[in-house]
């Protein structure tokens, strides 16, 4: 019934010698673009997201440093990623429950399908847990 979160890997353009390039583009995204942004400088005490989306779908790319994600499905269905290549995202589909902690030199960038509304997250757990499974 739902998508499950899955790692993209995005091209790796260049060499050791160069440097690389990776391109995300909407014809390669799972879905359009309409938002990016990034945070930064995330104390490794603090845990970020802890909530879920309707309609949001995003990518999550750790341009520098380690992320860890644990994310969790209606359903129950929880998983572990560890972000820490500037060519690899992590596709979080809709109802995707989620929380990162960062290294502190990390640098998050995320890809999403549409603008900020606060009216489309799910902060409350127990709300997430009464979706359908």
């Amino acid at each position: 019934m739902y998508k499950q979160p899955y790692l993209i890997e995005f091209p790796r353009i260049g060499n050791t010698m160069e440097g690389y390039i990776s391109v995300a583009e909407n014809k390669t995204l799972p879905f359009g673009t309409n938002r990016v942004y990034w945070t930064y400088y995330t104390p490794e005490s603090i845990r970020r997201g802890g909530h879920a989306h309707h309609q949001l779908e995003q990518i999550l790319v750790a341009v520098s440093g380690k992320i860890i994600v644990e994310t969790e499905m209606p359903g129950g269905v929880k998983e572990r990623f560890i972000l820490e290549s500037p060519n690899v995202g992590l596709y979080m589909p809709i109802y995707c429950w989620h929380i990162m902690q960062y290294t502190h030199s990390s640098v998050q960038m995320c890809i999403a399908n549409m603008v900020y509304d606060e009216k489309d997250y799910i902060r409350d757990y127990n709300e997430f847990l009464r979706l359908p499974r």
